[in-house]
């Protein structure tokens, strides 16, 4: 089972009211993303990590969407490369960030592109979705990347969501959280699915940290179906961050 220690996130930006979305939800609120943030920070302290919080980049709108920047393993970090060419730029505060507590670090290269959102891990394994911003390239020299260091790679199409991360969650011991194209993905067949319905879709982004879940609050279908199985929630609002195609996995690298 996977143990966490640190997390690295950045402050939201003025400028995040201008990020990319498909939304629809409306202008985000910045004062109010400035709180939700905040009450992120700390719920990753409770769950004791050790956060280090980067400045705003004002020149990114979307650069509070810290995990879309890098792949991270115990042996390796991997920088990405966004494949939003407004988010090009992001992952070098994060690489210089790294830097000094990675040995090894990689970086995908021109034509890949790789968004950390993409890309989930269950053990030694890792699965990549290929997207509107990973495309095969980029997944390929990930899998080239971590196939050094002893994990396997499996790439999974995606037909109808942004990030592989928007419709599943891995809960540790073989447990999946899963909505929509990923409730019947051969891909995905070996793990254990807990189901969310379409209503509370968005709550499939949620986060398991050192025995805690993360859930966006709103959703109590989810939350009760994960409490039945055992898990300790932990509902955060991050209404404003959703309405930039956000979600609770986004604003953090976790390792």
């Amino acid at each position: 089972m996977a143990v966490f220690k640190n997390a690295l996130v950045r402050k939201p930006c003025r400028n995040m009211v201008n990020g990319l979305t498909s939304a629809a939800l409306g202008r985000p609120d910045y004062d109010k993303a400035l709180a939700q943030h905040e009450a992120y920070v700390q719920a990753l302290r409770s769950c004791g990590l050790d956060v280090t919080v980067l400045a705003e980049d004002e020149t990114h709108a979307d650069s509070v969407f810290i995990e879309d920047t890098a792949v991270l393993s115990e042996k390796v970090a991997v920088i990405a490369r966004p494949g939003a060419p407004s988010r090009l730029g992001e992952e070098d505060d994060v690489a210089a960030a790294l830097r000094s507590r990675y040995a090894q670090l990689e970086s995908i290269a021109a034509p890949g592109t790789l968004e950390g959102g993409d890309v989930f891990r269950a053990g030694d394994r890792f699965f990549v979705g290929i997207s509107g911003r990973t495309n095969p390239e980029g997944a390929r020299q990930l899998g080239m990347i971590l196939k050094k260091h002893g994990y396997s790679v499996t790439s999974v199409p995606l037909r109808e969501v942004l990030h592989l991360k928007t419709g599943v969650a891995y809960l540790e011991n073989n447990r999946l959280l899963a909505c929509g194209e990923f409730l019947d993905q051969p891909l995905l067949s070996a793990f254990e699915i807990v189901p969310i319905a379409a209503a509370e879709a968005y709550a499939a982004n949620s986060v398991w940290i050192n025995g805690r879940v993360l859930v966006p609050s709103g959703f109590p279908q989810t939350k009760e179906n994960l409490e039945a199985l055992g898990y300790d929630t932990l509902p955060l609002d991050v209404s404003e961050f959703r309405k930039l195609d956000g979600g609770l996995s986004c604003l953090s690298l976790r390792f």
